[in-house]
């Protein structure tokens, strides 16, 4: 495996579990064991879409902009710290993921409801288009190895939660589960900023 696609593998988890409207909808769904398969699959190939444009579209005009990739080095830097600073801050509260509240009735609607929790939430912009094709481009012709392992993050993580509810749900609704982490996410975040500083650019 090459530094790119283990990159991009951590990050894409690190960034993906985060607790969120749509990991709420897919675990509810794995709770009921209601088209779990439909709302996995569904919000994996929307996350891999993203990440797939955004690599794609930033990754070609980063590359054109050659003076650009330091500045985006630093903003990813700067990202990842305050993405880090947010987890430890949510590791010193007391929340909890709700699993609470009825689930669709119809394949359709589930299916349009794993499209509205996935696209119409802006951080996944900001995460999957945005910062994710931005950082890809620190790697190179490599990047598509990046945007690999960011993608296989979302497909391993949906399929996790939605078939492994059933065993995380005496854990999801404790704060010390996410307190765990949501530190360990910080510890993953300081350290990629670090490596995203000192790492050469391009490559």
């Amino acid at each position: 495996m090459t530094p790119a696609f283990i990159s991009g593998l951590l990050l894409g988890l690190s960034l993906i579990v985060a607790i969120g409207a749509q990991n709420a909808f897919v675990l509810r769904q794995g709770l009921t064991g209601r088209f779990v398969l439909p709302v996995a699959l569904v919000s994996a190939l929307l996350d891999a879409t993203l990440i797939v444009l955004g690599v794609a579209g930033l990754g070609a005009l980063l590359e054109s902009v050659p003076f650009l990739l330091g500045l985006v080095r630093w903003l990813g830097a700067g990202y990842l710290v305050w993405f880090g600073i947010a987890s430890l801050r949510r590791a010193r509260s007391d929340q909890s993921m709700s699993v609470s509240g009825s689930d669709p009735a119809t394949l359709t609607s589930v299916v349009l409801s794993t499209v509205t929790f996935s696209l119409l939430n802006p951080h996944v912009y900001l995460d999957t288009v945005v910062f994710l094709g931005a950082l890809a481009a620190q790697f190179g012709d490599s990047r598509w190895w990046f945007a690999l392992g960011a993608c296989l993050a979302s497909t391993v993580w949906f399929f996790s939660l939605a078939y492994g509810a059933k065993a995380l749900s005496r854990y999801v609704t404790q704060p010390r589960f996410w307190k765990i982490l949501d530190t360990t996410i910080a510890v993953f975040m300081f350290a990629l900023a670090i490596g995203l500083v000192f790492a050469p650019l391009g490559g």
